[in-house]
């Protein structure tokens, strides 16, 4: 049995070592064909939810896990019996909205209320061929235009998001043949992580790629970042977790990367790396097939 505790009461872009260690313990699922499982706590400005997603479907919980509050059934019946069917990717935007991706392609859109159990399907956003493999939302403040939602598929497609009443495709980018694994969205840059190694930043208005790193050696697991100075985590199976911090050059506004910290955890494949604080002074780390959480602090 195991009793998850609830985040602390702070904004959505506040990260505790609560829910690091809560992702990246279904991150240890992702290598080898396991990575259908995921959880992670979405906070909006009503209430605090626990969401889960696997083969079976949707499950979203109150903060402590205690009570159940929506459960969502995916429809295996119009898949072919040798195809997974599976939910990937979750996120909370806007004032009520939680987003969750599926093996078939489309993102649900989930409209929540302040409290009780009517949670519905408000809209299915329909652009990937892929299933989808990450979700994040807009953790610093998106210029005009440039939408708050991304997410990523198998295919290497991004599709970019302005979020409300209606939901509105502002940019994607092609599939480039290789697994985009991870992403995250930072003041109107996404930042995406492929299964080669490589970290590109694109920008979310345009789709334009506007920097390229050889980051890793290995598929990269996760992207992480920290929301108050922009600091960027990746984690591959290469046992090396870099840090990196994103900004904008004043005179020419180029996104601009600078690595900042490289880390190897000996002997283990990176599969998950999480910030513990906004500022990013401390991240936390696990492997495939490792017990363990390894934290790591700035001194």
């Amino acid at each position: 049995m195991v009793t998850l505790a609830p985040p602390p009461a702070a904004p959505r872009t506040v990260t505790s070592p609560r829910r690091a260690a809560l992702c990246l313990i279904t991150q240890r699922r992702r290598l080898h064909g396991c990575g259908r499982h995921r959880a992670a706590w979405c906070v909006l400005p009503s209430r605090v939810l626990l969401v889960l997603t696997s083969q079976k479907g949707i499950q979203m919980y109150e903060a402590d896990g205690s009570v159940l509050v929506y459960w969502h059934a995916l429809d295996v019946a119009e898949h072919p019996p040798a195809e997974a069917v599976f939910a990937r990717g979750i996120a909370a935007v806007g004032e009520r909205f939680i987003c969750v991706g599926t093996s078939s392609g489309p993102v649900l859109v989930f409209d929540v209320p302040p409290k009780g159990t009517n949670v519905t399907v408000s809209e299915v956003l329909e652009q990937h061929g892929a299933a989808v493999t990450d979700i994040a939302a807009e953790q610093g403040q998106a210029p005009d235009g440039a939408g708050d939602l991304v997410s990523a598929d198998d295919a290497g497609t991004l599709c970019v998001w302005s979020t409300g009443e209606e939901f509105r495709l502002v940019s994607k980018v092609p599939a480039c043949g290789c697994t985009c694994s991870s992403v995250a969205l930072w003041h109107g840059t996404v930042a995406a992580g492929f299964g080669n190694g490589q970290i590109r930043l694109y920008e979310a208005a345009s789709g334009r790629l506007r920097a390229q790193v050889n980051a890793h050696a290995r598929w990269i697991n996760a992207l992480d970042l920290a929301p108050e100075t922009g600091k960027l985590l990746s984690g591959a199976e290469d046992s090396f977790v870099h840090i990196w911090k994103l900004s904008r050059n004043p005179d020419t506004d180029d996104v601009e990367i600078q690595h900042c910290h490289a880390e190897c955890v000996p002997d283990t494949q990176v599969c998950g790396a999480r910030f513990c604080d906004p500022e990013g002074n401390s991240f936390a780390v696990t492997g495939y097939d490792v017990s363990e959480i390894f934290r790591y602090s700035r001194v």
